[in-house]
């Protein structure tokens, strides 16, 4: 049992504060600031009396300064005195490089301006250092900060970690007092995993322990980021600052159209971006968050072509896709108030200061609400500010689902983290670079692994076959996989093994994927290995042999792959089963997705016990904080699918058979995609296995459906159950492409595929073939092979959502929730936009929106005729 403790952070007085601080800093304090924020009240004393702190607050807090404050005026009363060593005194890490520029600039004009006030007075203070080392620091940097140690260190995971093995940068480690973990919450993947081993290790070195200070966003469950933080040594208590609530927020669920059926693909453009117009000529400056690329690119062609007089210089893109530079730019300009309205997908989601925005514009779901706050967040930077956002919707279940973000958004309800635990490839990184700093004893070594909440469960087991793979016990030497450490197992130790260890692990670290394009050629016939075009290695990982997708128009049946070439069947009849915009695609967080489900209950128990519609669209209204039109809509929307079929909801699944031109078995699980993507690839491999070839599959967040001739649907549901969910799911993805992706991602991190060597860069493409005739070696070798392992738990965990998966096909086998068939002529109103799915490429905006429209039309005389 864990002895922790998590201790909720009292509110202090902003005397006991203001009696802590040096004059000096007291002064310039008052000078910038009216007032302490929440976030200090809560936790500067904290930093001050030595305890380790999370911090959970809005984008524009003040949280930052939170950390840094009592820091600050360590170091100012140690310079007055003459002190100050030369050593490092705070790391501060962020997944950001931008980030850390812009602390370099919140920290060095502090500082420049209390060296001011110092003089003004005549007193003399020692120089206190700030420095940043990142990938992109030049190397002359890097020598001058061996010469003149930073105080304040600021970096990133993977630079941390370089660190560490760095004989001359351990010695300035030796006595760090404070670790600042910024924007943790975006730390739920393997850079998360990664920086947590480099804090265990940070902490071996140490001969005091530092404490530990982590700035957030909104997140939830706070413990277990708390956790996550101080990892589980139980020795390590820590305190909580939750000061999320004390930001005001200001959202609303808008729609260009007040019909988004009844409409046509003109009316619904022009609205739509009229709309958005309007709301940015109402403010002074916005950021539009679409959910992908292209569909930025998009926005910002159509708002200069439509209202030229608006839109020349004072509009840009921001995404991951343009260059550093262009980036950089944009943040500039935007810091500048240059822009009117920046559009972009992801990237300014985390906390780079981008100056003051009056609104926010998130066009389309988010998908969860600790992402749509977090993007709301954006505007009303300051700390006193309201944060303002509006969600625009683009069809009905986009607008049940911002609805439902809404009221979450409005209550402050976030979905939990997901934080990946005992990734062995991780594991492995950190261990050869733990090699290169020292000889370790084995038993001292795996202590200080388990230090590491990512790693506190780890078994002996595992942890064993990582250093077997280490040290070249799998034989893989015919495969160019040599052992690159040693271990003795009389004397139980371990170290490093070459003289080029050092280099292959300064330029293979890192956690992040390289990802590229995969060629399409055609596989057979007259035009064999004729080249058709490129798609996104994302999107193509997520096929299997059969699926049909389009490109350049027309569409084409995947055959089979080989490196980064995919062979395809043309001239194919069938629809799409994979949509292009896929895997660009947010999945709806699990914890957003029982949300609707629930309010699909409510509303469902509404209609069955007669409700009056004024008192149904009313009951709609208040729970979801919306407008009377967006009740209307949504109430419009229920009503259809309650008189045309059933509601399914939380306690009901809902399988819907339906024959178009081929049979369709649609299951109504509103559960999300990533739990979606588990429960079809299960039943669609038990399937497959009766009827002897693969079954064509769609999902997305509101279900999934199979499709073709012979559907033993039955019997697959009768074999899933929750205890074999695990094998069930081992075997569906076995041969399937991503895994095969995921393999080489894994042996990327696990250094088993050197992406740099002796000065050559192998090409995505060469690591693809590399691992395709790796995985065949480790195939015949052991199922257990600890990196193939380590890629099952990454396509099943983080990928997939398995553990959700089991735990619905549990309340199915308990009784919680029951299965209810029916059968139908036309796809129910809740079926359309998944149905539509397998159409999307082939259609055009105006075509879909006039599908759509027949479809509700056939559906509303229909309910009529029953009536």
């Amino acid at each position: 049992m864990n002895s922790q403790k998590f201790i909720k952070a009292e509110k202090r007085k902003a005397e006991e504060l203001i009696e802590i601080l040096d004059p000096l800093v007291k002064e310039w304090f008052f000078f910038r600031f009216n007032e302490f924020s929440e976030s200090q009240l809560y936790g500067v004393m904290n930093v001050f009396e030595r305890k380790n702190i999370l911090i959970s607050a809005p984008t524009g807090s003040g949280k930052t300064l939170t950390s840094f404050l009592a820091i600050l005026n360590y170091l100012v009363i140690l310079a007055k005195k003459k002190e100050l060593e030369n050593k490092v005194y705070c790391i501060y890490s962020s997944p950001l490089k931008a980030l850390n520029n812009d602390i370099f600039i919140n920290l060095i004009r502090p500082l420049e301006e209390i060296y001011i006030i110092a003089g003004k007075k005549g007193i003399e203070l020692q120089k206190i250092r700030v420095s940043v080392r990142t990938g992109d620091t030049e190397t002359k940097e890097k020598s001058k900060m061996l010469k003149e140690v930073p105080h304040i260190f600021i970096t990133t995971p993977e630079s941390l970690a370089i660190c560490l093995t760095s004989k001359r940068l351990i010695d300035l480690f030796y006595s760090v007092e404070f670790v600042i973990i910024d924007e943790i919450h975006s730390l739920g993947n393997k850079r998360g995993v990664y920086q947590s081993l480099s804090l265990e290790r940070l902490e071996n070195i140490s001969k005091i322990t530092p404490i530990r200070i982590g700035l957030s966003a909104t997140v939830s469950p706070i413990e277990k980021v708390a956790n996550f933080l101080v990892g589980s040594d139980e020795s390590r208590n820590c305190y909580i600052a939750d000061v999320s609530s004390y930001k005001k927020i200001d959202c609303e669920v808008l729609s260009g159209v007040t019909d988004l059926i009844d409409t046509n693909s003109q009316e619904m453009h022009s609205s739509m971006y009229n709309l958005i117009d309007k709301l940015i000529q109402n403010h002074k400056t916005t950021v539009i968050f679409t959910n992908t690329r292209a569909a930025t690119e998009r926005v910002i062609n159509h708002l200069k072509e439509m209202f030229p007089q608006n839109y020349v210089e004072n509009i840009g893109a921001h995404h991951s896709s343009l260059s550093k530079e262009h980036r950089f730019d944009i943040e500039d300009r935007l810091r500048k108030g240059e822009l009117k309205v920046v559009v972009t997908s992801t990237s300014l989601e985390l906390g780079i200061d981008i100056g003051y925005i009056d609104l926010v514009i998130l066009l389309g779901s988010p998908k969860s609400s600790a992402r749509a706050l977090q993007r709301i967040g954006r505007s009303g930077h300051k700390i006193h500010d309201i944060s303002k956002g509006r969600f625009v919707v683009l069809d009905r279940d986009d607008l049940v689902e911002c609805s439902i973000l809404n009221k979450e958004c409005v209550e402050r309800k976030i979905d939990n983290i997901h934080i990946p635990k005992n990734c062995l490839d991780v594991l492995a990184q950190q261990i050869f670079g733990m090699c290169i700093q020292k000889i370790w004893d084995i038993n001292e070594m795996f202590k200080v692994i388990r230090k590491s909440y990512c790693y506190s469960d780890l078994t002996r087991e595992d942890f064993l076959s990582v250093i077997s793979y280490l040290s070249g016990e799998y034989a893989l030497e015919h495969r160019n996989v040599y052992a690159k450490i040693w271990y003795d197992v009389k004397t139980k130790q371990i170290g490093k093994r070459g003289k080029m260890a050092r280099v292959i692990y300064l330029t293979n670290i890192g956690t992040i994927p390289e990802e590229s394009f995969i060629t399409v050629v055609i596989g057979k016939g007259e035009k064999k290995d004729f080249k058709i075009g490129v798609v996104d290695e994302s999107f193509f990982e997520k096929m299997k042999p059969g699926d049909v997708f389009v490109l350049g128009g027309k569409k084409y049946q995947f055959m089979y792959a080989r490196g980064m070439r995919a062979y395809v069947k043309p001239g194919i009849k069938r629809n799409p089963t994979i949509p292009s915009w896929f895997s660009e695609m947010l999945p709806l967080s699990f914890d957003s997705a029982m949300e609707i489900q629930k309010f699909r209950r409510q509303i469902n128990n509404m209609f069955e016990r007669n409700s009056t519609e004024e008192k149904i669209k009313e009951f709609i209204k208040d729970y979801c904080y919306i407008s009377d039109s967006v009740s209307k809509s949504i109430y419009n929307y229920f009503y259809e699918q309650y008189k045309f079929s059933k509601i399914p909801h939380d306690k009901r699944l809902l399988i819907e058979f339906y024959k178009g031109e081929k049979n369709y078995v649609i299951f109504h699980s509103l559960f999300g995609r990533r739990v979606n993507d588990a429960l079809s690839r299960a039943l669609g491999y038990l399937m497959a296995q009766k009827v002897g070839r693969d079954i064509e599959i769609g999902i997305n967040d509101n279900g999934f459906y199979f499709a073709g001739e012979k559907l033993p649907i039955d019997e697959a549901l009768k074999l899933i159950k929750p205890e074999n969910m695990d094998k069930i799911l081992d075997e569906a993805i076995f041969k399937s492409e991503i895994l095969k992706r995921r393999f080489r991602h894994c042996a990327a991190r696990a250094l088993m595929i050197l992406r740099n060597y002796k000065g050559h860069k192998k090409s995505v493409g060469k690591q693809q073939m590399k691992s395709f005739f790796l995985l065949s070696a480790i195939n015949k070798i052991s199922k257990d092979f600890p990196i193939l392992k380590e890629a099952r738990r990454e396509v099943l965990e983080d990928l997939m959502d398995k553990y959700n998966a089991k735990l619905i096909v549990k309340m199915i086998d308990d009784g919680i929730i029951n299965i209810e068939r029916i059968h139908t002529n036309l796809p129910s109103p809740f079926a359309l936009n998944l149905v539509l799915q397998g159409y999307s490429d082939l259609l055009k905006i105006e075509d879909k929106i006039e599908f759509m429209k027949r479809m509700h039309k056939a559906i509303i005389e229909e309910i009529n005729n029953k009536v």
